[in-house]
């Protein structure tokens, strides 16, 4: 951590909302790059991600937290546990909404949460490319007569669409600090968990129903290649809930997991920025969503939150 300079800014910022609103691929785009996995299926991210941005004047540090909704398992009571825990922590919350979705029972119980809550509420309306301008001023109403936002930016994420201005009245929400992390970090997870997480969003992408929320994946091994130090060797497990579900995953004769496997070498080779040779199993784990130990074991641990 470097020594305050004059005027600099810092804090930490919380991005919270309903499942599948866009608060990764919001993360992504203010990064530069992809640190959380993005999907069309609701609850994709399971921890908190943090990003991080830094420039001249500021560095802004991003918690991305699972979509909050009623946990149906363990792994639920914990992804709703690591959104409420994240509220006490930072120095703005972003509530972020779905302009295509009407304010409903999920958006009310965040509003509850965040009820006498001292930290300043932005109200982050995105998704408007999808929606007419002049429904905006109603979506705007609907929520300004159930808390009082500190500020309210609609935005688009995925088009960019008034983002720069989000961050320039974020930066001023902001109290004068020290540059947390070195200016060219973007992320405080480990290499193993974004791999692990790059792995997982190929099999959301090509996997449908039953699938997506009853997979982990396990990284095993990740070290350079014994013959050609070139080439990083990286071994994962995807774990998953039944044996029907490892044939879907696996596909037919091993069609999918290739694809798979095509698809998140890509991604984890712009990240290492190396060559890499991926190998991929596949596990079953019966009911480990709701087993405290499995979910330990693949990195849910209550005690970091």
């Amino acid at each position: 951590m470097q020594e305050t300079k004059n005027g600099y800014k810092s804090g930490f910022i919380s991005i919270i909302g309903r499942p599948n609103v866009g608060k990764s691929t919001f993360l992504n785009r203010v990064i530069g790059q992809k640190i959380a996995i993005m999907s069309d299926k609701p609850q994709t991210t399971r921890n908190k991600v943090q990003g991080v941005l830094t420039t001249d004047d500021s560095q802004m540090i991003f918690i991305d937290t699972p979509g909050i909704h009623k946990p149906k398992h363990k792994l639920g009571d914990f992804m709703l546990k690591v959104s409420k825990n994240t509220l006490r922590e930072v120095d703005v919350i972003m509530f972020m909404v779905n302009a295509e979705q009407k304010l409903g029972k999920g958006d009310e119980f965040i509003l509850e949460m965040l009820a006498g809550n001292p930290t300043p509420v932005f109200l982050v309306i995105n998704k408007i490319d999808a929606i007419h301008p002049d429904e905006l001023i109603g979506i705007i109403e609907s929520y300004k007569e159930r808390y009082d936002f500190a500020e309210i930016v609609p935005i688009s994420a995925l088009q960019g669409n008034n983002v720069e201005n989000l961050l320039v009245t974020l930066e001023k929400y902001l109290p004068e600090g020290p540059q947390y992390y070195p200016a060219d970090q973007v992320t405080d997870h480990p290499e193993r968990f974004i791999i692990s997480e790059l792995i997982r969003e190929k099999v959301l992408h090509l996997t449908r129903e039953e699938i997506p929320h009853s997979i982990a994946v396990v990284i095993d091994k990740i070290r350079r290649d014994e013959e050609n130090e070139d080439k990083i060797h990286v071994a994962a497990t995807i774990i998953v809930e039944r044996d029907s579900q490892k044939g879907i995953v696996i596909g037919k004769r091993g069609a999918l997991l290739k694809e798979v496997g095509t698809r998140a070498r890509k991604d984890i080779e712009m990240l290492l920025g190396s060559k890499v040779y991926l190998e991929l199993w596949v596990k079953v784990q019966k009911d480990w969503r709701n087993k405290s130990t499995h979910l330990r074991d693949f990195g849910f641990r209550d005690d970091e939150y």
